[in-house]
């Protein structure tokens, strides 16, 4: 049940870019956290050079104006040994099919309860 958006600065990446970018986040999402291949939630936004910043080097990571700011929100549970093995096979993932700079990828993981979601009609179809 991950929702994923994906932030970026305006003509860092084509429209013919962002298909890979998404199918990549959806392989490691369904190898690491066993997502079903249809739980496929994901917004990509465009941001302006005025709304768009990030330290080039905090943590000693070389980051360009190609940063992805990758934000998944899902359910609890996962362990940090899952979220980590994630975070790696991410990285690789769009390094190898999309041609990113690994350290261009900026990963959260925002953690919800089941009852915080719904998919529509008005019910909370992960407690029902």
């Amino acid at each position: 049940m991950p929702f994923v958006r994906v932030g970026y600065m305006e003509q860092q990446y084509t429209e013919q870019e962002l298909p890979c970018i998404s199918r990549c986040i959806l392989k490691a999402l369904i190898e690491h956290f066993q997502v079903p291949e249809k739980d496929y939630f994901q917004v990509f936004h465009a941001h302006k050079q005025s709304e768009f910043y990030y330290s080039p080097d905090y943590l000693n990571v070389p980051r360009t104006d190609k940063l992805l700011y990758i934000q998944i929100t899902m359910g609890s549970g996962r362990t940090t040994e899952q979220k980590k093995s994630f975070y790696h096979r991410l990285a690789e993932l769009l390094s190898i099919e999309c041609k990113i700079r690994q350290e261009d990828v900026f990963v959260t993981l925002v953690e919800t309860e089941f009852e915080n979601w719904s998919f529509g009609n008005g019910l909370a179809q992960m407690i029902l």
